[in-house]
């Protein structure tokens, strides 16, 4: 298998999706065949099944919850967590997972470009997200203590933008112009945007491109290296640090 060499020229942003995870036994919304309780998963998250049911929403969120807690990170997330030791500031990662794996791994310096499971902010005021690891009993909505209305998961719903900070951080990264520019996606379907589109950005700047994939995702093709496998046997191994 050919080593991705990380030394003190390498610039790396890394990529994570629902693959590396699902390893750690998270459930995903592929694996639940897009449907909870039978019922189609946007009803749980977007910001109309949140109107129309928020008690629903909540006993979604809430098993979540309590699901993520029990399992632990994968070697691969404590790969990554090693990477960015010996990289220091040159490691930046990406994650569409909002599990807080990478984190519990050591990971530091981590965009969560979907949210947070374990955080919730008000759906009327603009009090900041606070972290909030309730499983709330059946029938809650919690309620904000600044204002009053409901609180709703900190998690970035369909229909809904990512945060301009956190696009606005990952592309500082990639034009900072520092060393030797790596790009890594581990894990992911290759067909939600914006994160899809990060490996063509990367290619025009000019840097390297990798892939660590059990399936080949919608965007291989456009990957210099793909490495296929289980993220949680391959980063272990795939990676020299110099």
């Amino acid at each position: 298998m050919k080593s991705l060499i990380l030394d003190s020229s390498t610039r790396l942003l890394v990529l994570t999706g629902a693959g590396v995870s699902a390893e750690s036994g998270v459930p995903t919304f592929r694996g639940m065949g897009g449907l909870w309780e039978n019922r189609p998963v946007e009803e749980v998250a977007s910001p109309q099944g949140f109107t129309e049911d928020p008690v629903r929403v909540w006993r979604f969120y809430s098993q979540r919850r309590e699901g993520a807690a029990g399992v632990h990170p994968n070697p691969g997330h404590t790969a990554l967590a090693e990477w960015e030791r010996h990289l220091g500031d040159r490691f930046l990662l990406a994650t569409q997972n909002v599990d807080g794996l990478h984190q519990r791994a050591g990971s530091q310096r981590v965009v969560e470009m979907h949210g947070n499971l374990f955080k919730t902010r008000c759906s009327n005021c603009e009090r900041p997200p606070m972290d909030d690891t309730t499983v709330y009993p059946e029938g809650t909505v919690p309620r904000c203590g600044a204002c009053g209305g409901s609180l709703r998961p900190h998690i970035v719903w369909f229909g809904e933008n990512l945060d301009e900070a956190d696009l606005g951080r990952i592309g500082e990264f990639l034009t900072r112009g520092d060393g030797k520019l790596v790009f890594l996606a581990a894990g992911t379907s290759g067909a939600v945007w914006p994160a899809a589109g990060l490996v063509d950005q990367v290619r025009k700047l000019g840097g390297e491109t990798w892939l660590v994939n059990f399936d080949p995702p919608e965007n291989a093709e456009r990957f210099r290296h793909f490495v296929q496998g289980r993220s949680g046997e391959l980063l272990p191994r795939l990676a020299t640090l110099a």
